[in-house]
């Protein structure tokens, strides 16, 4: 399992950097889309048969909670410390506002991610809701090996669809040239502020922390987290992976206003990977278009971080 994602990167890799066509890359999107609601569906329905999971909902919610509000709080911190030593984002500010870069036209970022009204944004959730309703219903009907094939599928195409990404978008990192690598401060202080967060909440609650780590080490990334850790652990370590990093973009929605008085970095933080693509619009309306592409830079940085720490984590945490 520890080389499964590496690989599937590799190849994603490959076909991405082939300067494919916006007409293949709307197909590949189409596809991801598909497994991301397989994805939901096959979760749902785990939870939905898992009798030990669905009798512990509630307990389960609250510690995906605290997690996910630890993650938040200590990847600002650890931001914030960054901002004020090593990194001062108003003078960067300044410097991305003199060299006029439109953040638009520099990466590819899916038509359904950018918009605020996709219907991915409320199809994927409703997925989750009817696989867990009909896994609950009709339990003696559902073979778990075919789940297991379904969240392996799905888990797949999600790590090849990380390095197409990562292929399309490489001239992104040459704008980290532009600004100056400490730009990657910013990235390596949430990356760690949320380690931090999850070990602290998991010592706190008596959460196993190879749970609470990882959970929290998804940085948003709700989709790849949950799969990999209901491959590796069980489903109700899935559940910690989907929910927390879940909690994580409705919490930094909700705190932006909040967010935003304390420094310019903090909104930044808490939206970690999802400044890529679904907290890109959000999060840079408050920090302001010069600081959108710092927003950006730190969501791919973080996006493509999270499948290469998920297998880390997984043989440091045996």
């Amino acid at each position: 399992m520890t080389w499964m994602p590496f690989l599937c990167l590799a190849v994603g890799l490959l076909i991405g950097i082939r300067n494919l066509t916006e007409r293949i890359l709307k197909r590949i999107d189409r596809i991801i889309n598909i497994a991301l609601v397989v994805l939901m569906l096959t979760i749902g329905m785990n939870i939905g048969i898992n009798n030990s999971v669905m009798s512990n909902l509630g307990s389960i919610g609250l510690n995906c909670l605290a997690i996910s509000l630890c993650a938040i709080i200590f990847s600002i911190l650890f931001t914030v410390i960054a901002e004020k030593t090593v990194l001062p984002l108003e003078k960067l500010k300044e410097k991305i506002s003199s060299e006029n870069i439109n953040i638009n036209s520099k990466i590819h970022i899916p038509q359904e991610e950018k918009d605020k009204d996709s219907p991915l944004i409320w199809i994927m959730p409703i997925s989750i809701v009817i696989g867990v309703i009909f896994g609950y219903f009709v339990t003696s009907y559902i073979h778990t090996f075919v789940l297991d094939y379904m969240l392996m599928g799905s888990l797949i195409i999600l790590y090849v669809s990380v390095g197409i990404s990562l292929g399309s978008n490489r001239k992104v990192f040459k704008y980290i040239r532009i600004l100056g690598f400490r730009v990657i401060y910013i990235s390596i202080a949430i990356l760690g502020g949320s380690l931090t967060g999850g070990f602290i909440a998991g010592t706190l609650l008596r959460v196993p922390l190879h749970i609470s780590v990882i959970s929290a080490s998804g940085m948003s990334y709700y989709s790849l987290t949950g799969a990999y850790m209901t491959q590796t652990y069980g489903i109700e370590a899935g559940t910690y992976g989907f929910v927390v990093n879940v909690m994580r973009e409705f919490f930094t929605v909700l705190l932006l206003p909040l967010l935003v008085k304390i420094s310019a970095g903090s909104s930044i933080a808490s939206g970690a990977a999802g400044n890529m693509d679904t907290m890109l619009v959000p999060v840079t309306k408050f920090v302001g278009a010069e600081l959108g592409l710092v927003t950006l830079i730190t969501g791919v940085i973080l996006t493509f971080a999270v499948p290469f720490m998920l297998p880390i984590l997984y043989s440091l945490l045996l």
